[in-house]
């Protein structure tokens, strides 16, 4: 019933429009920090994916690096259909403490190139990420990912244990299970054609309803600028890429049946009004059980809740979330 309500206020509340407003490329995107500081974009290829997938071209990855002289590095890794400016309220606040931060846009997404020939599967892109952070000569850093981005984080520590020293999985896509039914049920439902048609209204909708619980209009630039991005000339690669991402999410077989060997510390954080995770089309239930179920099988665990805060829970609650973040880092994310 809550549910149901909130979704009626939201359909009849006076919002802004965007679509008057000219398209913006992917390029252009403005990436900088709340008080309206650009951030440095910097650009590398991938040779070693390209050669490993077979791939037609040789993709780049575009990352901002804040704080280069920090003592230890954060890796930030956004989730699906979104980009590294997902984590506006986190990348200044981390390098103000001390921390070398980095962030990336995913192959697909953002700015980096958005490939056909790129597999999109979570695994490769703990390729994408192994690679540069070869480039980076980044050895020992901290993954933090949310949702598509915490699936690859876990994955990528499963495989690459010297790595990395710690993993902030924020609420982390990969814990659930899915049927051949229900995969085959996303790969016909979620189309290319899905990600264009989807209107203004139905994005506002979409966004307030499914990832946010405490929706600010401070956060209205995420609405703005998936809308004018949908006139981009590459808007069709970007739908491509998160189709394909959608059908490498539903292979959680790997991540779920390795989760014992993740050898370094863990934080799981999430709120407790998440409404994509676990996925409510198909199974629905509680966030907090299917975090605490994970959490039973990592040797190195601590499960945070927080309470009415949403999916994108580091924007919808960012400053409990970088607290709480901040303090368990301190703790127990020492380099090895």
């Amino acid at each position: 019933m809550r549910a149901f309500i909130a979704l009626l206020m939201l359909s009849s509340a006076c919002v802004p429009s965007y679509t008057h407003l000219p398209p913006i490329e992917f390029e252009d995107l403005p990436y900088q920090s709340l008080t309206g500081q650009a951030w440095p974009a910097r650009v590398i290829s991938l040779p070693k994916v390209a050669e490993q997938y077979g791939m037609i071209e040789v993709p780049d990855i575009t990352y901002i690096e804040l704080n280069p002289e920090g003592a230890r590095t954060i890796v930030f890794l956004h989730g699906l259909g979104s980009y590294l400016k997902f984590w506006r309220y986190q990348l200044d606040y981390f390098a103000s403490k001390g921390y070398r931060v980095i962030a990336l846009d995913m192959v697909g997404y953002g700015k980096s190139s958005k490939p056909a020939s790129f597999p999109y599967t979570m695994e490769a892109m703990g390729d994408v990420v192994r690679e540069t952070l070869e480039q980076l000569e980044i050895t020992d850093p901290v993954l933090i990912g949310h949702s598509m981005g915490g699936q690859v984080a876990t994955s990528f520590a499963i495989r690459f244990p010297e790595k990395l020293t710690a993993l902030v999985l924020t609420s982390p896509a990969g814990f659930e299970t899915f049927s051949a039914k229900e995969k085959a049920w996303f790969k016909q439902v979620f189309s290319t054609e899905f990600v264009k048609m989807t209107s203004e209204a139905g994005l506002y909708v979409s966004v307030k309803r499914n990832n946010f619980y405490r929706w600010d209009d401070d956060y209205s630039w995420l609405i703005e600028e998936r809308v004018r991005l949908a006139g981009s000339k590459t808007f069709d690669k970007y739908a491509y890429a998160q189709v394909r991402s959608v059908q490498g999410l539903v292979n959680t077989d790997f991540v779920r049946g390795n989760l014992a060997h993740v050898t370094v510390p863990t934080l799981i954080i999430h709120g407790d009004q998440d409404r994509l995770i676990p996925n409510p089309f198909l199974h629905g239930g509680e966030s907090r059980d299917l975090m605490e179920a994970a959490a039973a099988k990592l040797p190195k665990s601590m499960l945070v809740t927080l309470e009415d805060c949403g999916h994108t829970v580091q924007i919808d609650c960012h400053d409990n979330y970088n607290k709480e973040v901040e303090t368990w880092l301190a703790s127990h994310a020492s380099a090895q």
